[in-house]
């Protein structure tokens, strides 16, 4: 078990397609999460008038990635990709939480079979001069794991 008291920071993080490529340095990661749907079931004959609850299908949160804008368009190839070759285009996505050296992974979250479906694009105004363009994209996963 380990000795740690105090909670990890959720502020360094990477984020990984297809197990190694790196794409650019996001600032936010919101969504992860999972659900487990239940059915109610009651037997006929039980005595009792209650219900028993039986797990049914899972399925995974879509997974929101923000990041400022690059002089890349690599997020918005894949868009091209999944509206041409659908379900093909699905990649695995790997978000880890580092530990405050930013050497050892402290936990980390693989979806799979993940698909972009939602872009955009920056909020453009000439007032506040000092804003960063930021591009938003929402993922559509098919499964969740979790490696510590």
């Amino acid at each position: 078990m380990a000795d740690r008291t105090t909670p990890y920071g959720a502020f360094n993080f990477i984020v990984n397609f297809n197990g190694s490529e790196a794409f650019g340095g996001f600032s936010d990661v919101s969504g992860i999460g999972t659900e487990v749907t239940m059915s109610e079931y009651r037997y006929g004959n039980d005595k009792e008038n209650h219900v028993r609850k039986v797990a049914g299908v899972h399925k995974v949160s879509d997974v929101t990635l923000k990041r400022g804008i690059l002089n890349s368009k690599t997020l918005f190839d894949w868009i091209a990709e999944t509206r041409v070759k659908g379900p093909r285009a699905q990649r695995s996505v790997t978000i880890t939480l580092m530990d405050e050296t930013s050497q050892k992974p402290v936990q980390s979250w693989v979806l799979r079979g993940v698909v972009p479906m939602k872009y955009t694009g920056p909020t453009l105004a000439a007032k506040g001069g000092g804003d960063v363009a930021l591009e938003e994209m929402v993922l559509s996963a098919e499964a969740l794991e979790i490696s510590v």
